[in-house]
C-alpha cells in the first residue's frame, strides 16, 4: 500500500513511533556514539527498539538515519554513508516482517547542522545535494516516505524537501519544525508562514517535532492548524529534560503525555508521534487513547497566500499593494546598480516601498547584457534580508524565474504567465514545484482581446489547464490587463468588467493599475481614480508604487469606507506622518514612531540596520575626519551592538537581523581596531573563550552564531568546531589559559559528553567557567549536569560571558 497521510487519517488517527536516540542510549549508546552507527554495530537492539514500538501501536517506524548525511559520514571515514542507511532499513525491515505487522518504514532526515547562506556559511544548492544524496539512498533500500524533521530554519526545511523529491522523485514527504520558547524557528520564522511555505513544497503533512513537549507544541500548532490543508504532525518530547543515573530523563509519564496529546487532536492535529524522551509506553498510552477516534479534516478555505520567512499575505480580504520599484525599465540610476552591483541602493527600494506600506515586492532584474538568473539570487537574497515582505519574483525569461524561486526563503508570486501554450507549458511546472501563486495575463497567441468575452475564454483557458498540473484558482492571479486610455479609450470598462467576473466566478485578480495613464501629463490622479474603481470592481491586488502619495491616499479611503479598516486604525496611522499645514505656511510633517532602522546616516543607525557597506563608508568617513577611533568605537560601534542586543530580548529582532547587525558591525570594527593600532593604543580583548560542539554531535549552528556575536563584542574566540572530545577541550583551555568555555549541544544523545566535559574542566582547570546551550537544554538540566550558565539564545551567551568575565577580573 502506498503512503499518504490524507487517507490514512480519514478515518482515524496516523501513529508514528517515538525516540530512537535516548531508547539506544538505555541500551549502552555510549556518550559521543553516532547512534546511526548501531545499524552496523549492534542490529538486534534497533531491531528490539522498533518492535517494541510496533508492539505500542504505531503504524509508521523510523529507520535509525536521523543524522546521516555526508558531514557526518565523510568519503573514507569510519563508516560509509550508503552502509548506515542501507543498514538501518534493513533493521526496519526486519522488525516489521518479525512482528507481522503491516507498517510503513520512513527515511529520517534531521539538520545538517549547518546554517545556510546568507545567514551561514553552507551555501543553497550545496545543502540540496546533501539531502538530495540521502533521499536517493532511503529510496534505494526501501523507503516508504521521508521524514523531514528538527529544522529550526525554514531555508534549510526547503532545501530538505527540494532533495528529497529531487533524490527520491514518486516518495512522499512529511516534515516537522522545530520551534524556541518564543514561537519563532530558530532563524525567526513564523508558525503560519512555514506552513505556508512547507504546503506549497508539496508536502504530505506538515507540523512541529522535539521542543518542550505537547504543552509547548499547544503554543504553535493553533496558528499551523489555522493555515494547513494537509494533515498536521505533533511529535514533541517526553516534557522537560533532566539527569538521572547520569542519563536524560523526561519529566511526562506516558499518562501524562497520552493526556496532553489528546487535547492536540480535539484541535484538529491527526498525525502523531514522540521525539526525544517518549518510549514504545509513551506510544502504547497514546494509541490506546486515541485509537478509533475521527480526526477532524482541514478545513480552511483556499485562497491565494504568498510569504516570506515570517509573514503571510493572504488575497480576498482587503487589497493586496504590491511595490514595483525594484525594476530598472525606465530607471538609469537603478540599472546602474544593477551594473556595478551596488545591492545597497536595491536595499533602499525595498525598504522605502516597505515602509509606504506595500505588503509584497516585486523584483525585475532583467537588463541587457546581466546574466539575469545570477542577479536574480543575488537580488532576492538581499531584498530578503532587508525587509521581512513576500516577493514577486518578475522575469520573461524562465531560467530567471526559477533561480529567483529556488532559494526564496518564503512562497512568492510569478509574474508572470499568459495564455500562450509555450507559457503554461514552461511557467505552470515551476509553480507546481516550488508553490509559487501565479501572475496569469490575459492574452494569448493572438494577442490581447479587446472584449470581456475574448479575455474570459483566456481566463477559463487558463484555469483549465492549471487543474492538468495539479494547480487550482487559488494558485493564480488573473491579470486583467490595464492598457493606456489615451490609445484604447474602451480599455479601462472591459478591464474592470473582467475583475467583477473572475470574482464573481470565484477568482482573484491583480492590475499594474498605472499603465492606464501611460503617455498622459499629470498621472497621479487618473492612476488614483482608476485604482479606486479596479478596488470597487472587486481587484484582489494592485502592482502599483507605494510612495506614491496619491495612491497610498486612495487605497486607505477605500479601504476605510468599505469597513476593511476597523477603529481607523490604518487611516489614523497614514495621516499621523502626512505633511500639514505650519503657522506662517510653511509646510511640516507630523511625526510617527521611528523604527529601529530609520537613521542608517549614521554609523550606529547603519549597524542596528544590518548595512554593511554604509557600516564600512561611515567608519571610514568617521576616522578620516581624525576622530580618535577609540571614540569611534565607544560613540558608535557599542552602543549599536548594545541596541540590537535589546531588541532582540525584546522580540523585535530575530537572528538574520542581529547576524546582520553584527556583520556590519564587525566591518567598522575592523577598521577601527586597525587604526588603534596604528596609533598605539590597542584595545584590550575582553576575554578569552574556548568554544566546541561536544563530542558526537556535528551540529554547530549554534555554536558558529554565539563565536559570531562573541568576537562582535570583543572577545577572544578559542573555537574548536564540532565532535569534540572532551580531553581536547580541556587541552585548549590549559593551553590559553582560557577563563571562560561554551558547550553546545543539540541532540539529547551527547549532552552526557558535555556533562563529562564540564566535569574534567572543573577537576583538572578549576579557573574555568563554563557555558551551556542547546535546544536540548534548560536551566534546570544545565545545573543538574554542572554547568556555570545556562544561556537560552546566543545573545544570553553574550551576557553570560560578561557577566562571569566581571566576576573573574
Amino acid at each position: 500500500m502506498k503512503f499518504s497521510a490524507a487517507e490514512l487519517t480519514r478515518q482515524q488517527p496516523l501513529f508514528w513511533d517515538g525516540a530512537m536516540g535516548t531508547q539506544l542510549q538505555s541500551c549502552g549508546l555510549a556518550p559521543g556514539q553516532p547512534p546511526e552507527t548501531w545499524n552496523l554495530t549492534h542490529p538486534e537492539e534497533v531491531v528490539q527498539i522498533h518492535r517494541a514500538y510496533l508492539a505500542a501501536g504505531v503504524q509508521v517506524i523510523k529507520a535509525n538515519t536521523f543524522g546521516a548525511n555526508r558531514l557526518k559520514y565523510p568519503r573514507g571515514g569510519a563508516y560509509a554513508l550508503e552502509d548506515v542507511i542501507a543498514a538501518g532499513f534493513t533493521c526496519a525491515h526486519k522488525a516489521i516482517a518479525e512482528a507481522g505487522a503491516e507498517a510503513f518504514v520512513a527515511l529520517d532526515i534531521g539538520s545538517c547542522g549547518k546554517l545556510l547562506e546568507p545567514v551561514g556559511t553552507l551555501a543553497f544548492e550545496d545543502a540540496v545535494a546533501l539531502f538530495r544524496e540521502v533521499a536517493a539512498l532511503g529510496a534505494a533500500h526501501g523507503a516508504d516516505l521521508i521524514l523531514i524533521e528538527t529544522m529550526t530554519d525554514s531555508l534549510e526545511a526547503k532545501a530538505a524537501i527540494l532533495g528529497a523529491k529531487e533524490g527520491a522523485p514518486g516518495l512522499p514527504v512529511c516534515a516537522t519544525l522545530t520551534f524556541e520558547a518564543n514561537g519563532r524557528l530558530l532563524t525567526g520564522g513564523t508558525p503560519a508562514a512555514a506552513a505556508v511555505l512547507l504546503e506549497g513544497l508539496g508536502v504530505d503533512a506538515l507540523g512541529v517535532n522535539c521542543g518542550a513537549g505537547p504543552l509547548h507544541a499547544a503554543q504553535v500548532l493553533p496558528d499551523i492548524l489555522r493555515t494547513a490543508h494537509v494533515p498536521v504532525i505533533c511529535c514533541p518530547n517526553a516534557g522537560l529534560p533532566g539527569v538521572q543515573d547520569g542519563a536524560a530523563a523526561y519529566d511526562l509519564t506516558p499518562e501524562a503525555f497520552a493526556e496532553q496529546m489528546e487535547a492536540l487532536f480535539d484541535a484538529g492535529v491527526s498525525v502523531f508521534g514522540g521525539c526525544c524522551g517518549t518510549t514504545p509506553a509513551h506510544m502504547r498510552a497514546l494509541t490506546q487513547r486515541l485509537r478509533g477516534r475521527t480526526p477532524r479534516p482541514p478545513q480552511n478555505p483556499r485562497v491565494p497566500v504568498v510569504a516570506s520567512a515570517a509573514q503571510v499575505v493572504a488575497f480576498g480580504g482587503k487589497p493586496v499593494l504590491i511595490g514595483e520599484r525594484i525594476n530598472p525599465t525606465g530607471k538609469p540610476t537603478f540599472q546602474k546598480a544593477l551594473r556595478e552591483g551596488d545591492l545597497e541602493y536595491i536595499e533602499n527600494a525595498a525598504v522605502t516601498q516597505a515602509q509606504a506600506g506595500a505588503h509584497v515586492l516585486d523584483v525585475n532584474v532583467g537588463l541587457p547584457g546581466l546574466d539575469e538568473a545570477a542577479t536574480m539570487r543575488r537580488v532576492v537574497a538581499r531584498v530578503e534580508q532587508a525587509v521581512n515582505l513576500p516577493l514577486q519574483i518578475d522575469s520573461t525569461h524562465l531560467a530567471a524565474l526559477e533561480a529567483g524561486l529556488r532559494q526564496l526563503c518564503g512562497k512568492a508570486l510569478i509574474n508572470s504567465l499568459s495564455g500562450k501554450r509555450h507559457s503554461l507549458e514552461t511557467v505552470l511546472p515551476l509553480a507546481k514545484r516550488y508553490g509559487g501563486v501565479v501572475v496569469a495575463l490575459l492574452l494569448d497567441e493572438e494577442g490581447i482581446p479587446a472584449t470581456v468575452e475574448g479575455r474570459m475564454a483566456i481566463a477559463e483557458r487558463i484555469y483549465a489547464t492549471a487543474a492538468e498540473y495539479g494547480l487550482g484558482k487559488a494558485d493564480i492571479l488573473i491579470d486583467a490587463l490595464t492598457l493606456t486610455v489615451s490609445s484604447e479609450p474602451d480599455s479601462p470598462a472591459v478591464t474592470l468588467e473582467v475583475v467583477r467576473r473572475i470574482r464573481a466566478m470565484g477568482g482573484w485578480t491583480v492590475l499594474g493599475v498605472s499603465n492606464i495613464s501611460f503617455g498622459l501629463p499629470r498621472r497621479e490622479p487618473l492612476n488614483a481614480a482608476f485604482f479606486t474603481m479596479a478596488m470597487q470592481a472587486g481587484l484582489s491586488a494592485a502592482i502599483l508604487n507605494p510612495n506614491a502619495e496619491a495612491m497610498r491616499s486612495a487605497y486607505h479611503c477605500f479601504c476605510l469606507l468599505n469597513k476593511l479598516d476597523p477603529g481607523c486604525e490604518e487611516y489614523l496611522a497614514y495621516t499621523a506622518a502626512l505633511p500639514v499645514a505650519a503657522p506662517g505656511g510653511a509646510v511640516a510633517t507630523q511625526q510617527s514612531p521611528r523604527t529601529a532602522t530609520d537613521d542608517t546616516g549614521t554609523l550606529t543607525g547603519a549597524i542596528l540596520a544590518g548595512r554593511l557597506e554604509s557600516a564600512e563608508r561611515l567608519a571610514q568617513e568617521a576616522l578620516a575626519q581624525q576622530q580618535d577611533p577609540l571614540d569611534v568605537l565607544q560613540s558608535g560601534v557599542l552602543p549599536a551592538l548594545d541596541e540590537a542586543g535589546k531588541c532582540f530580548a525584546a522580540g523585535s529582532l530575530f537572528l538574520p537581523q542581529l547576524l546582520r547587525s553584527a556583520a556590519a558591525a564587525k566591518a567598522a570594527l575592523a577598521l577601527v581596531q586597525a587604526a588603534i593600532r596604528a596609533s598605539g593604543k590597542e584595545a584590550a580583548s575582553r576575554g578569552t573563550i574556548v568554544l566546541a560542539t561536544v563530542q558526537g554531535d556535528i551540529h554547530d549552528i549554534g555554536k558558529n552564531i554565539v563565536k559570531t556575536l562573541l568576537e562582535t563584542y570583543h572577545f577572544t574566540v578559542i573555537d574548536l568546531g564540532k565532535d569534540v572530545p572532551p580531553a581536547t577541550v580541556l587541552a585548549a583551555v590549559l593551553e590559553h589559559h582560557a577563563p571562560l568555555c561554551g558547550l553546545s549541544a543539540l541532540m539529547t544523545t551527547t549532552v552526557p559528553g558535555m556533562e563529562a566535559t564540564i566535569r574534567l574542566l572543573h577537576e583538572q582547570a578549576p579557573f574555568c567557567r563554563v557555558l551551556v546551550g542547546g535546544a536540548v537544554l534548560n536551566q534546570s538540566y544545565a545545573d543538574a549536569i554542572g554547568a556555570d550558565a545556562y544561556c537560552s539564545d546566543a545573545m544570553e551567551g553574550i551576557r553570560a560571558a560578561e557577566r562571569l568575565a566581571l566576576k573573574i577580573q
